[in-house]
């Protein structure tokens, strides 16, 4: 496994995040002059924004993301979104954070399948990042720390070999091969099957570099060449006028990683069946893990800087709902595979001597939560995913 993955995977994760609650927070918006206590408004779904991205591109945490090293579980990842999702006054049930996860990972996945090269993994982070930019426009220190983590990934990224981005798209495609939840965008636009499996074009622009497919050239021991041989294809290929900008402005030309929620429609998820029947024998796997201790040291760095903001005074949290009714919500919860729940992180680790009762207070800290009894308040709803953090 490469070990740069980690900073693409967290950022672009991370991007498709604020992408789906940007779009929800906007559907549930009242205007502010009209809104009740218990309701949204645009300047909540400002403050939401904009703590959370305060959060996922602070200093101390961007310098230990960039660290070169392995990518954890699944579910050390999840925890950490999480923890992200509810750095501010924004609350989600345990239903509402699976659905936000599933639509993350699912988007991110089929871009890392449609790259034309593997290099192109980069512009669809500063896809990503350009559009967060966006959200905080109008915050100059918030962009700043944007800004800061564009010049890290140039400088970490710009380098790197075209052998070596292949590695770091192997990675990311054996991180993402067992999961196949159905999107409903992506089912209504066919671009995935009912199994939750995508579907791949053979017909578009070529990567950058290349050439149209149609012709064979041989050549001699010269190096002259000798003949040409023509073939048809199925696809219908065009070359690319330009190279995508690698700069931290400029246009990127590729389109993966833009957002696609910015035509408002209904997103829904399930579960294929094959994906269940995979999801009901695929538990974690027990073998102690040598790079479990270091996984558990990362995570409670990692998450040291993620602090859950509660709410002061008499202020209460804000309870949002990715699903249409909270009658969905529920029955989500109920039909989800507890495989997929993320309920409890279990990490294995050797405990060194003089440090059993600091690793046993982290692992104590990073229990998720069942979540409370749902309540018309605002914050009253509360799904205590991190308690004691």
């Amino acid at each position: 496994m490469s070990a740069r993955t980690l900073p693409l995977l967290f950022l672009n994760l991370g991007g498709e995040m604020l992408y789906i609650l940007d779009q929800r927070l906007r559907a549930q918006s009242i205007p502010g002059e009209k809104a009740r206590k218990d309701e949204w408004t645009d300047v909540d779904r400002k403050r939401v924004m904009n703590d959370i991205i305060t959060t996922m591109f602070n200093k101390k945490f961007m310098e230990e993301l960039f660290k070169p090293q392995e990518l954890y579980s699944k579910k050390a990842l999840r925890t950490v979104y999480d923890r992200l999702a509810h750095a501010s006054i924004m609350r989600l049930n345990q239903a509402s954070m699976d659905k936000l996860y599933d639509l993350m990972t699912m988007a991110f996945k089929y871009q890392v399948l449609l790259c034309p090269r593997p290099k192109d993994i980069l512009l669809v982070t500063f896809n990503h990042l350009d559009a967060i930019k966006d959200f905080v426009h109008d915050s100059p220190g918030i962009l700043n720390q944007v800004d800061e983590t564009f010049r890290q990934l140039i400088e970490t990224y710009g380098c790197l070999s075209a052998g070596e981005f292949q590695f770091i798209r192997q990675t990311l495609l054996v991180f993402f091969q067992d999961m196949h939840i159905r999107v409903s965008i992506f089912l209504k636009d066919k671009v995935q099957n009912s199994n939750g499996r995508f579907v791949l074009p053979i017909s578009g622009p070529v990567p950058w570099g290349t050439e149209v497919p149609g012709l064979i050239r041989i050549f001699n021991h010269n190096g002259d060449e000798v003949k040409r041989t023509e073939f048809t294809t199925d696809g219908n290929y065009v070359t690319p006028q330009r190279e995508g900008s690698f700069d931290l402005y400029g246009d990127r030309v590729l389109k993966l990683g833009t957002n696609m929620y910015s035509v408002s429609r209904p997103v829904e998820t399930h579960m294929s069946g094959s994906a269940k029947n995979l999801a009901s024998h695929a538990k974690e796997n027990i073998t102690p893990n040598p790079l479990a201790k270091e996984e558990l040291n990362f995570l409670a760095r990692l998450l040291g800087g993620l602090e859950v903001k509660k709410p002061g005074g008499g202020e209460t949290g804000f309870r949002l709902n990715l699903f249409t009714t909270d009658e969905e919500e529920e029955h989500a919860a109920l039909t989800r595979p507890e495989e997929l729940s993320y309920k409890v992180i279990n990490i294995e680790a050797t405990q060194e001597p003089g440090r059993q009762a600091e690793l046993s207070r982290i692992l104590g800290e990073l229990e998720v939560a069942e979540p409370r009894p749902t309540s018309s308040g605002k914050g009253e709803d509360l799904l205590a995913l991190m308690d004691g953090l």
